[in-house]
């Protein structure tokens, strides 16, 4: 009785350290890919930043005009409550095109993300890293991406 304990503690002890070596992790698949050249790819990203400097434009026409108009009054408590009316609208202008900005970049973004994050696991990654970040390894799928990104 005692020796069929033994065996079957043994046996035991054997059947749990095999369920431990079937337990291996699978090998990891990793991806690069070149951030800057992706985002510099995005239509999205192109048509934002004309639209900034479009928005940067208009403001600095806005400035100088209000400065002209300053300049041009000769009343000095009317010149300082032009000035500050301007400088109000100056600073609305300048927070909403910040957050316009903001709110386009996050939908970018979130949509250059998305297309990696779907591309990748199509093609069987398990991790995507930017190439900046890695010094050797990974497989490039960059031109992949770039094909996918509008």
């Amino acid at each position: 009785m005692k020796l069929n304990k033994i065996i079957f503690s043994g046996l035991m002890v054997l059947f749990l350290a095999g369920n431990t070596v079937l337990a291996v992790p699978q090998p990891q698949k990793i991806a690069v890919v070149d951030l800057q050249k992706v985002v510099a790819k995005s239509s999205q990203v192109q048509s934002l930043k004309k639209l900034q400097e479009k928005r940067n434009s208009e403001l600095a026409a806005f400035i100088k005009k209000a400065q002209s108009d300053i300049n041009k009054q000769t009343d000095t408590n009317k010149k300082k409550s032009l000035a500050e009316n301007y400088e109000k609208q100056i600073q609305a202008k300048r927070e909403a095109n910040i957050k316009e900005y903001t709110t386009k970049l996050k939908a970018a973004d979130d949509n250059i993300t998305g297309i990696i994050s779907k591309k990748s696991k199509e093609m069987g990654y398990t991790m995507v890293v930017p190439k900046s970040s890695v010094i050797c390894g990974g497989d490039d799928i960059t031109a992949t991406i770039m094909q996918s990104i509008k």
